[in-house]
């Protein structure tokens, strides 16, 4: 890998227009847990659903082998085959509504390369500045991980439960719930529908739990608990979760203007970390 090409990449930016559709609003709605209402034509965009208003329009046969986008145009050409959403954060600056005309301006801020106990990785930040029809709504960082393959499903040191969580949802994973969200944001990563793939290729031990979708879930418990949306959301991937068993999506502490929430299979491991902040705006 030349660390040249792929810092070439730093600075690289692309804008797309989008919109959360109702249409697409009430299938992910149909798509979570709870029996919610879809949000109608104008109500506000529930925390991330903003993930639906930018769907790749990548043709197919511009997919790489593991279902992304084959890599060189706006992300730089990383030579390792294994990607994960590691992590982002979120602030939120006004609403957006169902339908509203939204732009999003992305830009490569950084791309890092690491040695770690599984080999090498290569990290990619990348900032993103949504706006909707009133302006600036949300300004977001997601950090992307390339990593070799592995021989064998090696999995990360588990993280403890919290034991007495404030609040808790559980949610029963199955495959057409992977499926469902994966055709709803159009993300193609074989890593979430295809068994075969997940299993032999990328050494998974089953279907995997999309990072954005526990994301989601986290920051749609957090503004339940308090009432109101928060105006930072911050996540972070600490161990794959699977198909096939119960997902536990729970706030740890609540204290002022902080609230720490995670997910978690069982007693076993959290799967992601997530923290919310809220501000007096008056």
């Amino acid at each position: 890998m030349s660390d040249a090409r792929v810092i070439d990449w730093i600075g690289r930016e692309e804008t797309q227009q989008g919109r959360v559709d109702p249409a697409l609003a009430a299938m992910l709605a149909a798509t979570l847990p709870g029996r919610m209402l879809p949000p109608a034509p104008g109500a506000v965009v529930p925390p991330l659903w903003h993930w639906i208003g930018f769907p790749p329009t990548t043709p197919t046969e511009d997919l790489g082998p593991e279902g992304h986008p084959k890599l060189g145009g706006f992300m730089p050409p990383v030579r390792l085959p294994r990607r994960m959403w590691a992590s982002g954060d979120l602030t939120f600056h006004r609403p957006l509504h169902v339908g509203e005309r939204l732009t999003r301006h992305a830009r490569i801020a950084d791309v890092a390369e690491k040695a770690g106990a599984a080999g090498p990785m290569v990290f990619v930040t990348v900032a993103y500045d949504i706006a909707g029809e009133d302006g600036l709504a949300i300004e977001e960082r997601q950090n992307i991980v390339y990593l070799e393959m592995p021989e064998s499903f090696r999995p990360p040191k588990p993280v403890p439960v919290p034991p007495a969580p404030l609040a808790e949802r559980i949610v029963d994973v199955d495959a057409p719930l992977l499926f469902r969200f994966s055709a709803v944001t159009f993300n193609a990563h074989r890593i979430h529908y295809d068994h075969a793939y997940a299993r032999e290729v990328e050494k998974y031990p089953d279907l995997v739990v999309h990072g954005p979708l526990q994301a989601m879930l986290l920051a749609g418990l957090a503004a339940d608990h308090r009432g109101t949306p928060p105006a930072r959301f911050a996540y972070r991937g600490v161990h794959p979760m699977f198909n096939g068993a119960p997902l536990r999506v729970l706030v740890a502490e609540d204290a002022g203007a902080a609230m720490t929430l995670c997910t978690a299979k069982g007693e076993e491991t959290q799967g992601m970390q997530a923290n919310a902040t809220w501000e007096d705006r008056t």
